[in-house]
């Protein structure tokens, strides 16, 4: 088992910056590739970035290229989502989420474990 914890959310301005933070226990961390997803009202949960195991490998749609950067760090079973430039349209409730595996996939059917979220408002 894998127990997920988010934490970092909050209302910021638009253009302002945010560092969301994923706290993970249980099994190994080492063998986890990271991801994170947001979900708005009605509409379904999307991807947002991913890193492989390593560390060495992230993916991101392309409304976070550039703006949203995704690491881990290993000694503190810890994954981040720093999100600059943010817009009124990235307000949601941020997820994080573990998958056993080295790759980082980016389908949400792909990660077993889940946290709870932590919400994300951009005011205009």
């Amino acid at each position: 088992q894998v127990q997920l914890v988010e934490s970092g959310g909050g209302l910021v301005q638009a253009g302002g910056s945010l560092r969301l933070s994923c706290a993970a226990s249980g099994r190994s961390f080492t063998y986890l590739a990271m991801a994170w997803f947001r979900q708005v009202p009605g509409k379904e949960r999307s991807f947002v970035a991913a890193i492989n195991w390593a560390g060495s490998r992230t993916r991101y749609p392309e409304s976070a290229k550039g703006r949203f950067t995704i690491s881990r760090d290993t000694a503190k079973n810890t994954v981040y989502l720093q999100m600059h430039s943010l817009k009124p349209e990235d307000t949601a409730v941020y997820y994080c989420a573990a998958a056993y595996g080295p790759n980082e996939v980016v389908t949400q059917t792909d990660y077993e474990y889940w946290g709870p979220g932590t919400q994300v408002t951009v005011s205009s």
